[in-house]
């Protein structure tokens, strides 16, 4: 119905004037000569690509999903696999791929920003590219050598994808009790055998290979997380001279029936003795993993944050069109019969909910992703662990907050096109749908609060909860003589205070009961990401104030102060309400028997 329009001056105003991605990137050797029109000239044609190439195709992977046929093979919607040689024609996957290996090496702040658009316009196609990055950035980290050279440069140019094998039937998040088995076979490959499932682009048309990356159990390993290694298992073998040869034991023997993201493939995976080679050391393929999954749990928080645009920008347009009723001050628009709902208070609300999470989740992401770049390229080891701390803290609040306000915003998108966007034809319903298993995916949000406040948090003695609450605590002291932010940075700092506080509470209860940090971690994980939200949009305020003053698209910088206002106004107050809700305890919570369920 409304075509979607690249958000290309708010992006610009985060990375440029937000992020200072120019001065910022200059820092570091690797990207001193990305410039700011390199980042805009780059934006600017992903824009075109994502809206002229997926966007079209996004409702027709959703109405035609995909088909497995007998011998294992899938068949994607149509339009999908040519979308996707345009993609590798222009040189998308190797964006910020390592140079060495065949990548262009520019930095992952401007890769999210792609990535956002590819989520916004078509999230099940955006999802075969989207794990390969991550299997990219596993095999690089922990690889031999070897494994680098065959297949980093293939996975880098999109030539080949790749998937993370986690999940077994009996085997979710507790992958202490997976059960796929490995044994050597003496020449240094292993043969794999067990079943893997959602396993999200398992098997596709896309391209000649795909590229496992499958946690089993050796002989005789130790029990639990502890005994699990990882190894790459090739769809297809690779032949010595890197080419594609003999298919592998590995077949897709199922697709999912999804309530969503139909038109990517999620699959069964069969392993029946695949060849397989070890990744780094023997019963320590966690650790390994875990690069992989932390990139997937950012990826999954920009999906959300994707997916809430697309929704809003449908939901925006159709409220400017959409005649019913009379605004409050009556007529807006006598010579018809009746005013567009936008002027309604109540349909303004929504839309503003969703414009200010979508814009204050594009702030956290794009910064924290600016934090991937210290700590992957910056000269001063010092500086690196800092970054490494504030992504590890940022991570879980990253995915679950972006994904449960997605959740949020594409549920409103739906409300303001009243019976219209209940139906498909809308495409609105679509963008419900496909987010719903984002605050599953990768963790479940209650995981990440878990790892937020058991990790992040108690588990450090509050030090990376510190080092951001620092970055705050400065602005606040900096920004103290800012009319247009001084009535929010006590609120602010009220919040930061309390989380402060509610982090100590919970370090104290769960000695005696250890269900306490369960039992308020999903508030805590909330009342943080407000925090955060809080300090970027006061951040926002203070940059777009000094542009209108300078005499800069003044009408652009005056909605980013109004967005700002209602932001403060009727969502950062949730999070007071979350503090208080973590501190009523876990007694609530356990006490009823479980047969009264």
């Amino acid at each position: 119905m409304y075509q979607y329009q690249p958000p290309l001056k708010d992006m610009q105003f985060v990375l440029h004037k937000m992020l200072g991605s120019e001065a910022a990137l200059g820092q570091l050797p690797a990207f001193d000569v990305v410039d700011a029109d390199t980042i805009d000239s780059i934006l600017e044609e992903a824009g075109k690509f994502t809206a002229n190439v997926l966007d079209p195709i996004n409702a027709i992977g959703d109405e035609q999903g995909c088909k497995l046929a007998e011998d294992g093979s899938v068949k994607t919607p149509d339009g999908f696999k040519e979308a996707y040689q345009q993609f590798v024609e222009g040189g998308w996957p190797a964006l910020s791929c390592d140079p060495d290996f065949g990548g262009q090496g520019l930095p992952s702040v401007l890769q999210i920003a792609v990535n956002e658009m590819v989520y916004a316009t078509n999230q099940a196609w955006g999802m075969y590219s989207g794990l390969t990055r991550g299997a990219y950035e596993c095999i690089l980290r922990c690889g031999s050598d070897e494994q680098k050279a065959t297949y980093l440069p293939k996975l880098g140019e999109g030539s080949w994808t790749g998937t993370m094998c986690l999940t077994e039937p009996q085997a979710g998040t507790d992958l202490g009790i997976l059960r796929t088995k490995a044994e050597p076979n003496g020449d240094g490959s292993y043969s794999i055998t067990g079943t893997k499932i959602f396993i999200s682009a398992g098997e596709h048309d896309f391209t000649d290979n795909i590229i496992h990356l499958v946690l089993a159990r050796l002989p005789d390993a130790p029990a639990g997380t502890r005994g699990i290694s990882l190894f790459v298992v090739p769809r297809n073998i690779v032949n010595e001279d890197g080419s594609v040869g003999e298919r592998n034991g590995v077949r897709c023997s199922s697709l999912e029936h999804k309530m969503g993201i139909h038109g990517n493939a999620t699959c069964v995976i069969d392993l029946e003795q695949a060849k397989g080679w070890l990744v780094g050391e023997p019963n320590r393929g966690l650790p390994a993993m875990f690069v992989m999954m932390n990139e997937a749990r950012l990826g999954v928080g920009l999906e959300g944050l994707g997916l809430a645009v697309g929704a809003y920008q449908k939901a925006a347009a159709y409220a400017k069109d959409r005649l019913q009723g009379r605004g409050p001050s009556g007529p807006a628009e006598a010579g018809k019969a009746a005013d567009p709902i936008i002027k309604h208070p109540d349909v303004r609300k929504m839309l503003l909910t969703q414009k200010a999470y979508t814009e204050g989740g594009r702030m956290l992401a794009y910064w924290t992703a600016q934090q991937a770049d210290v700590h992957h390229a910056h000269p001063d080891e010092e500086t690196r662990a800092e970054a490494l701390k504030a992504i590890e803290f940022l991570t879980p609040i990253v995915k679950a907050f972006l994904t449960d306000n997605g959740m949020l915003c594409t549920n409103l998108a739906i409300q303001c096109l009243g019976g219209h966007g209940y139906i498909r034809e809308s495409g609105v319903e679509q963008f419900f749908r496909d987010m719903r298993i984002k605050p599953i995916y990768e963790g479940t949000n209650g995981v990440q609060a878990m790892d937020l406040v058991g990790r992040k948090v108690l588990m450090d003695g509050g030090e990376r909860l510190r080092l951001v609450g620092g970055m705050i605590q400065q602005f606040l002291q900096e920004a103290a003589d800012k009319p247009e932010v001084q009535a929010y940075l006590p609120k602010l700092g009220k919040l930061m205070q309390g989380i402060g506080e509610l982090s100590q509470e919970i370090g104290a209860k769960v000695r005696e009961n250890p269900a306490e940090v369960g039992a308020a971690a999903t508030d805590f994980l909330r009342a943080t990401g407000h925090l955060l939200f809080g300090y970027l949009w006061c951040r926002a305020m203070v940059i777009a104030q000094a542009e209108i003053e300078a005499g800069n698209d003044a009408e652009f910088h005056q909605a980013k102060l109004a967005t700002g206002r209602f932001y403060f106004d009727r969502l950062f107050p949730e999070a007071q309400l979350h503090l208080k809700l973590a501190r009523a305890g876990a007694d609530s919570v356990m006490e009823l028997a479980e047969a009264a369920f």
